[in-house]
């Protein structure tokens, strides 16, 4: 390479660099004024670095086989900041692909792509947006807690949306008990620092991140607690200690002044429906006081089991999971009520039960008596594995099946509950932070006959995170319609 060659790449860089730079401050007014959470084929780029907007860009290259410019989203952000819009999720990568191939005036692109929304600022009235359930209410603050409290925190900044209000933990901490949490919230071994600001108000027993005041409140149990004395009304717990799973445990919470409604991040017990958000949501009624999110490894695998079901039929298969160890096992070799988990979880594999393929049946009644599982223990602190061994009512290849769920990735009403990955050299650590309930590894695939095995990855804390506030989100009527349209649609 010559050396005007390589100072054309640098300058190229410096280039992306810039047009990047003056993107942030269109996605940051775009989100905080109008409420439109941006992304780029699924990859959000609101509080994003540079680097980390450049990189969804290069993405693309991996389910569309060509390269997505960021000259070609800057213009899509310059017009949606003239044009008034109302509460929307937008994906200016998919909106730039469609341009590029169809041309035009990209201000009457933008209104035939994004019409609904289009001159409908302000979102809501005062008064509306003072109505419905809105408060939110963490009941624990373990691994799912804090991940749970980073994702509202972070999309409180957008106005009309959920809104942490108060942390329930148990009384008896340490007396830095409040420093102890904040700390925890703060800095996190898997998932990094917090983005953001936090500082504690031990006066009034408050974190306030990122300028949300959210209450600490000490109780030891679930209907001893008074919101209304914090200003919390109308609010959704989210019981994320996993100690009540069925209805007479959870509707404790509802003896509380000022719940209104109440969802388990766990499987529920007994006649409570287990939701999968994108699959069975469609069930919550008005009506569910109680509802749970299912587990992480249900969120995972029901939208792949469904996309290939709904085109390929499922005879029946097995389930293994290869799962990160968790807080139920033990550090180092100790007592346990459970069979093997006994047995230091940093040090050994653990064959485990897992109720995750019976409990598919739960959200997609269509499999029932049609899948059995299994799972495993590994010395990994986050993100796990699925892997599908299904047997078909059509024959498959490699090739079809692998462009049948690209597709279902990116223009299905699966898009947020399935991701796609065609990179001979990804591992585990590589999806820490996915907001997909699972995403499918093109390169893994077996395919042939009416036999196909999946490899699906997902981050079994940030990923089933996204899924809990999803249909937190719905619970509450907080609704943001998704544009592009789906292809499928």
């Amino acid at each position: 390479m010559s050396h005007e060659q390589m100072n054309q790449c640098l300058s190229n860089w410096m280039d992306r660099e810039a047009t990047a730079e003056a993107m942030i401050p269109l996605i940051g007014r775009l989100y905080r004024k109008n409420n439109i959470v941006t992304s780029v084929y699924g990859r959000a780029i609101i509080n994003q670095s540079v680097i980390d907007i450049i990189r969804a860009h290069r993405y693309v290259r991996q389910v569309e086989g060509g390269e997505l410019s960021v000259h070609d989203t800057l213009p899509i952000l310059q017009a949606m900041d003239q044009m008034d819009l109302g509460r929307a999720h937008v994906d200016i990568g998919k909106l730039a692909v469609k341009f590029r191939q169809n041309g035009g005036d990209l201000a009457e692109f933008l209104k035939q792509e994004i019409g609904p929304v289009v001159g409908q600022y302000p979102v809501q009235s005062e008064e509306d947006a003072s109505n419905g359930t809105k408060d939110v209410v963490l009941y624990g603050f373990g691994r799912i807690g804090r991940l749970l409290a980073r994702i509202l925190i972070e999309k409180a900044g957008g106005g009309n949306n959920l809104r942490l209000r108060a942390i329930v933990v148990r009384p008896g901490g340490a007396e830095n008990d409040l420093q102890k949490r904040a700390s925890l919230l703060r800095r996190d071994s898997v998932h990094g620092p917090f983005n953001g600001t936090i500082r504690v108000d031990k006066e009034e027993s408050a974190l306030i991140a990122n300028g949300n005041f959210i209450k600490v409140i000490y109780s030891d149990g679930p209907d001893k607690v008074d919101y209304t004395q914090y200003g919390i009304d109308n609010a959704i717990v989210i019981d994320n200690t996993g100690k009540w799973r069925d209805e007479d445990g959870l509707g404790l919470h509802l003896k509380s002044k000022g719940v209104s409604r109440v969802i388990l991040t766990a499987p529920g017990k007994g006649d409570i429906k287990n939701i999968v958000y994108g699959i069975n949501n469609d069930w919550i009624t008005n009506d569910d006081k109680i509802l749970s999110a299912a587990s992480c490894t249900t969120n995972a695998i029901t939208p792949v089991l469904k996309a290939i079901h709904d085109e390929y039929g499922i005879e029946d298969g097995h389930v293994e999971t290869v799962h990160a160890y968790t807080n139920d096992q033990n550090l180092i070799d100790n007592y346990h009520k459970g069979s093997r988990r006994g047995r230091s979880a940093a040090l050994n594999m653990v064959i485990t039960e897992t109720g995750a393929a019976k409990a598919v049946s739960k959200a997609l009644p269509e499999l029932t008596g049609k899948l059995t599982g299994n799972a495993i223990r590994v010395p990994t602190p986050n993100v796990s594995m699925a892997i599908l061994n299904l047997n078909l009512a059509k024959d498959v290849d490699v090739e079809g099946v692998n462009e049948y769920l690209r597709d279902m990735a990116l223009h299905s009403e699966l898009q947020k509950q399935i991701d796609f990955v065609n990179s001979p050299e990804v591992v585990s650590t590589d999806f820490v932070g996915s907001r997909h309930a699972g995403i499918v590894d093109a390169q893994a695939t077996v395919a042939g006959g009416k036999r196909l095995i999946l490899y699906v990855w997902y981050d079994n804390e940030f990923g089933y995170s996204a899924q809990v506030v999803r249909v937190v989100n719905q619970m509450a009527g907080v609704d943001y319609p998704i544009f592009p349209k789906r292809s499928r649609d």
